[in-house]
């Protein structure tokens, strides 16, 4: 516990006069497992780069957070790492998952997102039952008797806490779910297909208060069985869930370090800028 009489020095205290303009933290493989990696990795709009220098490693099992001003290239880079920009953006470099390159044109981008599912910056539940929301993308591709999906939205809406609140009520529209539950019943949609990796952008800046607070304990909870990924506005959000934060600033990858080193200790200045709330 921090005493409340002594003074707390100011991170810019911590930043040296030679401090660098870049720091990316490199894992060790060997005592950390990485679920996914990025190598040289570009993002043109047209002929406008809109993302640059993205080389980073996230542990497998852990939460990152992506930070960063509006236009930073931070969802940019989220979208990238599951093709959400095919057709959009043109995607240059090497996105590593389980030995793979998935940012080539032979891998099967329906498959893949199977295994690094996304979920959205507002709530977007489908214009069916809660029950039908989980089971669509099963039945869609691929055959499941009756309990086979019955034992699938329940798993789902438990890890996302949300059974207990409409066990009894799968059969009603989805849409008329609170804006915090529709958020999670979007996030157990995601963990039906048994993803590795969960990629968020922004999911609670909708949300109220109340409902934020609960995708927060439900990421926490999920991070025993999930690599999460998440974009956020919210430096408090970033400080209590991630173990992980990368800053972002004009399209480029400025820090990335443990959390609780980039909030007490960062290495380079303008990071210390951004989360002082001198920018952004």
């Amino acid at each position: 516990m921090i005493n409340s009489n002594t003074d707390l020095k100011p991170a810019s205290e911590f930043i040296r006069e030679n401090a660098p303009e870049r720091f990316i933290y490199k894992m060790d493989t060997e005592k950390h497992k990485i679920a996914l990696s990025t190598h040289d990795l570009q993002v043109f709009y047209g002929d406008n780069l809109a993302l640059s220098e993205g080389d980073l490693q996230f542990e497998r099992y852990k939460i990152t957070s992506l930070v960063g001003a509006s236009g930073s290239g931070k969802s940019t880079f989220l979208r990238s790492l599951n093709r959400m920009n095919d057709g959009v953006a043109t995607v240059n470099g090497n996105i590593m998952y389980r030995g793979l390159d998935i940012n080539t044109k032979k891998i099967d981008v329906y498959e893949m997102r199977r295994h690094i599912g996304m979920v959205f910056q507002r709530p977007n539940p489908f214009a069916k039952s809660i029950y039908d929301n989980i089971t669509f993308a099963l039945t869609s591709r691929g055959n499941y008797t009756k309990q086979q999906l019955d034992e699938v939205v329940e798993t789902s809406l438990k890890q996302a806490a949300l059974w207990d609140q409409v066990k009894d009520e799968l059969n009603k529209s989805a849409l008329a779910l609170s804006g915090g539950q529709a958020q999670r019943l979007v996030i157990a949609r995601a963990l039906a297909l048994k993803p590795d990796i969960l990629l968020l952008d922004e999911p609670s800046s909708a949300l109220d208060p109340i409902s934020s607070a609960q995708v927060e304990d439900t990421l926490l909870k999920l991070k025993d069985q999930y690599t999460i990924i998440i974009v956020t506005h919210n430096m408090q959000q970033a400080a209590r869930i991630s173990d992980y934060t990368a800053f972002f600033h004009m399209g480029k990858v400025i820090e990335y370090d443990l959390t609780r080193k980039t909030f007490t200790r960062p290495k380079v200045a303008l990071t210390n800028d951004y989360i002082s709330g001198n920018f952004g």
